[in-house]
C-alpha cells in the first residue's frame, strides 16, 4: 500500500458563511504499481483529494499515510513527501517559469540536494521518457507548442523520479494527436518504471484505455472504488449521477436493452471486439479478422 486515507475531511473557508466540505470522511487504500483514474463531476471534490496526497493541503481532519507514514505527524517530512508524490496540475504548461527547458526539468532535482551529474542523468531521463529530444534542452519553454509544453511540464515532475505521479486532466485542451502522445508516454512511465499512477480525467474512453482501477467521487464523497471493468459494469448507477461512460459501453448497453445477449462488462473497443468474434464464433458465424 503506498496512499492510504483514514477519515479524510476537508472543508474550505471553515467557520464562516462560505464554509463548504470538499472532501467527506474519505477511507481509501491504493497499492504500489497500480493505475488509478480519477473520476466525478466538477465540484465532486477529487481535485482536492488527489491535493492531500502530496501535502499541498491539510486535512480539517483524518489523516494521509504515504509509504505507511502520516504526513502532518512531523511538519519536516511533507517536503520529502512532495518528492515521493509527484503531482502535475491541470494545464500544468502555466507553471513554467525558467529560461530554458532544461533548468526548468532541472528544478525540482535540483532543490532534492543531488550532485550535477545527478540532475544531468534525471533530466535526461525524463525528457527521454515524455518524447522531448536533446534539441530542446536550450530552447525556451515559451516558444513551444502547446503539446510540447505540457510535456515539459510532466518532465519536471518525473525528473524527481517520484514515488508515485499523480496527474489532473493532464490532456486539457489538446488535440487528439497531442493527447494520445501524452496519455501513451504515460503508459510507457508507469510499465518502466512500476510507479503508482494516478490520473484524474473527464475522458472516459481514456480512464476506459489505461486505467486498472477506477475511484469514482460523488458529492465530495467515494461513491466507488474497484477496477475499471466492474466500475463501468455498474453503466445505470454511473448514468443515474450524470456521468458519462465510454461509447462502446453505451452501444453494448443499447444492445442488451434490445434483447441481444452481449456481456454487460465491455468498456474498450478491443475488448469489445473479441467478445463479438467470440460470440460469433459460438454462433458459427463466419470470421474474418
Amino acid at each position: 500500500m503506498i496512499i492510504k486515507t483514514e477519515n479524510l475531511t476537508y472543508t474550505y473557508s471553515s467557520g464562516t458563511p462560505f464554509e463548504k466540505v470538499a472532501v467527506d470522511d474519505v477511507n481509501i487504500e491504493i497499492q504500489e504499481g497500480d493505475f488509478v483514474g480519477v473520476i466525478g463531476h466538477t465540484g465532486s471534490g477529487k481535485s482536492t483529494l488527489i491535493q492531500h496526497f502530496n501535502g499541498l493541503l491539510k486535512p480539517t481532519s483524518g489523516k494521509v499515510y504515504v509509504n505507511g507514514k502520516d504526513i502532518w505527524a512531523n511538519k519536516g517530512d511533507v517536503l520529502k513527501v512532495r518528492f515521493e508524490v509527484g503531482l502535475v496540475f491541470q494545464y500544468p504548461e502555466h507553471q513554467l517559469f525558467e529560461e530554458t527547458v532544461y533548468k526548468d526539468i532541472a528544478f525540482g532535482p535540483g532543490n532534492m540536494g543531488l550532485t550535477k551529474r545527478e540532475i544531468d542523468d534525471r533530466v535526461n531521463e525524463a525528457m527521454a521518457f515524455t518524447g522531448l529530444s536533446e534539441e530542446f534542452k536550450e530552447k525556451s519553454p515559451f516558444d513551444l507548442s502547446g503539446g510540447q509544453k505540457r510535456r515539459v511540464a510532466i518532465a519536471g515532475v518525473i525528473a524527481m523520479r517520484p514515488k508515485v505521479l499523480i496527474l489532473d486532466e493532464p490532456t486539457a485542451g489538446l488535440d487528439p494527436k497531442g493527447r494520445d502522445k501524452i496519455l501513451n508516454q504515460i503508459k510507457e512511465y508507469h510499465k518502466k518504471t512500476g510507479s503508482t499512477v494516478l490520473l484524474v480525467s473527464h475522458s472516459m474512453e481514456d480512464i476506459a484505455r489505461f486505467a486498472k482501477k477506477v475511484l469514482v467521487m460523488n458529492k465530495s464523497k467515494v461513491f466507488d472504488f474497484d477496477t475499471t471493468e466492474n466500475i463501468f459494469k455498474r453503466y445505470d448507477k454511473l448514468k443515474a449521477m450524470g456521468l458519462n461512460v465510454p461509447q462502446v459501453t453505451n452501444v453494448f448497453h443499447t444492445l442488451i436493452k434490445n434483447g441481444v445477449d452481449v456481456p454487460d462488462n465491455v468498456y474498450t473497443t478491443d475488448y469489445a471486439k473479441e467478445r463479438i468474434l467470440e460470440l460469433l464464433s459460438k454462433k458459427g458465424g463466419v470470421l474474418n479478422d
